[in-house]
Formats: structure tokens, sequence, C-alpha cells
């Protein structure tokens, strides 16, 4: 029987509100909030609806997704995969309404159900998958490589608990675990079916095999499940939606039966824990042997994950027995040092699984010397330099040695990092390899840190030039035409005031800090380290300070400092810089004699939605860092 308008308008059903008028994306809204979230009218919470609106919006992905993914397999695309300990993505939703330009329309709907947008947004915490540049860098990356639609895929960690969340007590960084799953995520899929056996330690024995050839197989490991979870990474305005694969750690052997029914409640399930530490922590606290030891089972465990799975999809595509075209149809781009352990794992599942010989496969180190002796004529001391394993002393493995050795190409990230790398680093290889070191100069992503966090400014430059710069940076050029323009001037400066605006009703509302928007921001934000010299940052405060002191009617230029980032938790002297800055805040902001020309906040737990309120109200970004240590500075965003 069909319901009357009245009883419609009563219904505690959001789904009897849908009429004619109601577009696909409302029904598959209300129908997730109900059948989802089992939720009506009276039970609904604002967080109920966040969740419901980013799982609608990953089902609007989802026909791109397996599109894509399908063309590729069609296409025998060669496949670019982009392994990374960390990928510092931020919150998706955002992003993601504006890479499928259906920011307005969601936001109408939000509206519609009583409930504001960006309110809606802030719910969602980021991914606790990074720290730092890094981390950015391959978020950029990913997000870069969907848009110019190539066969791209990200592989990394899917971290529990993050790197850690920051709070100030007494001035002193506190950390307290970072549970960014705690309300599930959304954006990902469980593949339960898609799981990879990762083993440690063990020992190496020599078997004949069919042929009577020597082989070698690992016996005796500890075993460690790699579970997949995929996150979809949409392009700017195309059909393209790569794949984002995070691996998490799962115990062969779940539970105990004999510990548990003897009493040893905690011994049952000892192994499970142990295994599934592994992908607990982004960066456990290498300042002791466990914390190192974590540390590179984190490596090796989502490497060896990872190239299982670049594997299963190659033999799927090409057939099994042959690997003939898989420099064709592969590109490992490892992000950093920390997934160079992909090399040797590579060779020898190559040799001991896939029976491939070592001059297909690439005996490493022994042939490199070789080489490097009898053909280029490198002495003692050179080749020494060059080896993959440092013998003088403590022996090691020198990770950016086997890094350089085993690729095709190693590219610096800005021209003076490249210059660092070919003339002093890297001296000798770049001899040995004329042209394997190329330069890439960093770039970051215009949708994210223009468009989606500096919404009038964004606006500002597509009445000028159109919306082409937004998936071509090129296009800013144009704005040269516009420097001299005083209306022009004057709304790039009315942005910028709004920017600052923003960043102050944040700051009050979230940190209990009053801005003055008529200072100019001076802002210092990444990671905390003695090489980024927050330290020298804070030590020129305090001369500021002093010099205002020593002359009070001075000629000033009102000055905030704003200082954010993360030190690691073993890292002694980066906690007591910021213990340092907080107590020359507590000093300067409370000296009525002073802070009317200083001011200095430190904003706790920055990340990158925070970023996105700092940057575009910065009048001066800080970029400090010594000198050959910054291979870039991905927060050198100018707004």
């Amino acid at each position: 029987m069909t319901k009357t308008r009245d009883e419609l308008k009563d219904s505690i059903f959001f789904t009897d509100t849908l009429d004619g008028n109601s577009s696909l994306f409302e029904r598959d809204l209300l129908e997730t909030l109900e059948y989802n979230q089992v939720k009506d009218k009276t039970t609904v919470k604002a967080r109920d609806v966040y969740i419901a609106l980013a799982t609608t919006i990953r089902h609007k992905l989802i026909r791109n997704w397996l599109r894509t993914q399908h063309e590729y397999r069609r296409n025998k695309a060669k496949r670019v995969y982009y392994l990374s300990m960390e990928f510092l993505m931020g919150r998706l939703m955002g992003n993601t309404l504006i890479n499928l330009d259906c920011h307005d329309e969601v936001s109408r709907l939000a509206e519609k159900l009583g409930y504001n947008m960006e309110e809606l947004r802030d719910m969602e915490p980021d991914m606790g998958l990074g720290n730092g540049g890094l981390g950015r860098l391959a978020a950029c990356f990913l997000d870069s490589m969907a848009t110019l639609g190539l066969p791209a895929y990200g592989y990394g960690i899917r971290y529990e608990y993050g790197i850690f969340r920051q709070g100030i007590e007494n001035g002193y960084q506190v950390e307290v675990p970072d549970n960014w799953l705690k309300y599930t995520c959304p954006w990902e899929i469980c593949r339960p079916d898609l799981e990879y056996r990762v083993r440690f330690g063990g020992k190496v024995v020599s078997y004949r095999d069919d042929n009577g050839e020597e082989r070698y197989k690992l016996v005796d490991t500890e075993d460690v499940l790699a579970q997949a979870y995929d996150v979809p990474v949409p392009g700017y305005k195309t059909p393209t939606v790569n794949n984002l694969r995070l691996w998490q750690a799962k115990s062969t052997n779940e539970f105990d039966f004999h510990y548990f029914n003897s009493g040893d409640y905690m011994a049952a399930v000892n192994d499970k824990n142990r295994s599934e530490n592994i992908s607990k922590v982004l960066y456990p606290n290498d300042n002791m042997q466990q914390g190192k030891v974590l540390r590179l089972k984190q490596q090796y465990f989502f490497v060896s994950a990872t190239l299982q799975d670049i594997i299963r999809h190659y033999k799927k595509n090409y057939g099994t027995e042959k690997f003939d075209d898989f420099p064709s149809k592969v590109a490992i781009q490892l992000n950093d040092t920390h997934p160079s352990i992909a090399i040797p794992e590579l060779m020898r599942i190559l040799i001991d699984e896939e029976k491939l010989g070592w001059n297909e496969a690439y005996e490493i180190n022994r042939r490199f010397i070789n080489e490097a002796r009898d053909f280029r004529n490198f002495d003692v001391k050179r080749i020494k330099d060059v080896s993959i394993f440092e013998e003088s002393g403590c022996k090691f493995v020198r990770m950016a040695n086997m890094a350089i050795i085993g690729s095709h190409k190693v590219n610096g990230v800005s021209a003076l990092h490249t210059k660092i790398l070919k003339e002093s680093m890297f001296k000798d290889f770049d001899e040995l390899y004329p042209g394997k070191i190329v330069n890439k100069t960093n770039g970051i992503t215009p949708r994210r840190w223009l468009k989606k966090s500096n919404i009038p400014l964004s606006d500002l430059i597509t009445s000028k030039i159109g919306n082409g710069w937004v998936a071509n940076l090129d296009e800013l050029k144009k704005l040269e035409a516009f420097a001299d323009d005083k209306e022009f001037q004057a709304a790039w400066y009315d942005a910028k005031v709004q920017a600052k605006e923003r960043l102050k009703i944040y700051a009050h509302d979230k940190l209990g800090f009053n801005l003055n928007t008529d200072m100019m921001f001076d802002v210092q934000v990444k990671r905390m380290h003695e090489y980024k010299r927050q330290l020298l940052n804070v030590l020129h405060t305090i001369t500021l300070y002093n010099r205002i002191k020593s002359n009070p009617n001075g000629n000033f230029v009102p000055r905030t400092k704003i200082f954010g980032g993360k030190a690691a938790p073993g890292y002694y002297i980066s906690k007591m810089i910021i213990k340092l800055i907080n107590s020359v805040a507590s000093v300067v902001n409370n000296d009525p004699g002073v802070n009317k020309y200083l001011n200095v906040f430190f904003f706790p737990n920055y990340s990158v939605s925070m970023a996105e309120k700092v940057i575009p109200a910065s009048d001066l970004s800080e970029q400090i860092s010594t000198a050959g240590f910054e291979a870039s500075g991905t927060g050198q965003i100018p707004n």
C-alpha cells in the first residue's frame, strides 16, 4: 500500500524518503545507512553518516576500479609497482570527491540530511600509514600516476596504530597510540582470499632437483601470513582508479589449544601476538636491538609479500614457465632504501623457487666486484667503497649500495640532491654506471594542496586562467600576465587573509591558541630532526626576543612563529628541542612587552589534515635544513 506524504514524513526509515527525484548516489547512501550501518533516523549519529558517505563514495569508484584493472590485464600493460614503507595519505574523502568532480553534489546531499560537509570530513582520521616527506611523496606519486592513467600499484604495510598520537605535557612530547582504525576504514576492502606466506629465520639446505642440479631451499622457518587490504586511488576527472595494496601480518597459528587447556592462556596466543606485531606500529622505537630487528622484519615482510604478488600477476598474464618478458612487463620502484631488500629477495625467488640460473636472475655482489676490478680498473680501496658489504669492523649490508647496483635507474629528487649523489656520495657509482643516476625533481599534487586546501586561491586562479592547471601545473605560468594587476594582487592578498582566518579559528577551537592574523605567520612544520634545524629556528626566536627586550620601541615586523612535527620516540635530542620550543613560547607569549611583536606556538600532532590548514596560511615557510640532508622537502609548498 502506497504511503501518504504525512506517513513518509513520520517514518523513521531513511529509504522511505526516496522518490523519483532521488539520485542514484542518494539511494546508495540511504541504503548503506540502513542496511550496512543498521541506523534509522532516531539512532543515527554524525559518524554513521560519515562512514556511510565514505562507503557510498567507494561504491561509486568500484566499477571504474574493476574496469581499470581489467583493461590493464586485457592490454597486458607494463605495470609500475611502487614499494614504500610509508604512504602519508591524509584524509581521503575531500580529495576523492574533488577527483570525482562531485564535491558540490555530495555537499548538498549532506545538507539535505542535516549535516555540514566540512564537519563530516573532519571526522575522518588521517590514515596512519606514514610520518614525513617520504610518505607524502609516495601519496602524491599515487595521485599523479592515476591522473596520468599509468598502470601503477602502490604496496606498503597496513600499520594498525600508525606512528603515534603526539600530545604535549609541561612542554614535553608524550606519545599515545594512534588508533586510526578504531571505527574501521571505510575506504579499504579486505581480501581474505589473498594472502602470502612470509618466512623468517630458518636455515638454507641444498638438494638435487630432478635434473641433478644442485638447488637450495629454506627450512625450519618462522612463518607469518601477509593478508591484503586494497584502497582505491582515483585519478582526477579520469576513469582510471588504481590500487594501493597494504599488507597486514597474521599468524599461521591463531590459537594453541595445548597451552590453553593446560591453563596457560597467555602462551596460547603468544604466536599470534608475536606474528602480528610486525604490522602493529609504524617506526617502532629502534634505539634498542629489538626495535631494529622489528624494523628489518617489517621491511622484509612487505617486500616478500609484494614480490610474491607481482610474480603471481605476471604468471597469470604470461604463463608459468618463462620470465623472458619480466623486465619489459614489470617495473619496480623502490621509495628510498627501506625496500631495497627486495633486490636479493627477488633474486632468491627467481633462483630457488622459479629455478632460473644466475645469468638470468643476477648474482649480485661477486659479479659486480669482478666488473669493477676487471673492466673498470678500480683499486682495492674503491672496490671496498662500492661493495655491498662493509667488511671492516662490524660487518653490515650497505642498503644504498645494493639499491644502486640492483636498479636500472637511481633518481635524486631535486637538482641539488642529485648533484650531491653524483659528485660526492656515490661518485664511484656514477663513474661505474654513467647515466644511471638521474634527477626527477619532486612534485606535489595540486588537487590536494591547492584545489582542496585553499579554495579561495584556487577559485581565483581558475577565474583567470581556467582549470587546466589542476592537472598540469605548467599552466600556472599564465598567471605571470597578472603579476602587476592591482585588482588581482588584492584578490590574492584576500585569499591569504581568509586562509589565516581559517587557521585562527581552527587553532582556537582545537588547540586553545589565540593567533593574531595581523602578524606575519612564520612557519616550520615537518618531522623533528637535527638536520631539519628546528633548533636554529628557535635560537632565532630567542634572538628576536632579546632584540625586542633591548629596544622595546623599535620598528619590528610583528611575527608569529608556528612549529609542528613529531620526534621519533627514541630521539632524545629532538624531543628536547620540542621542550625548548614550548618553554620559549611560554616566556614570549606571557611577556606583555614582547607579545605584541612576537608570538610562538607549537602545534601538536602535526598531520596532513593539519598541514592543509597551516600551509595556505603561511606567510613565510622555513626551509633551513642542512644542505645535502634534505632530499627535496615536500613541505615546500607555496600558497
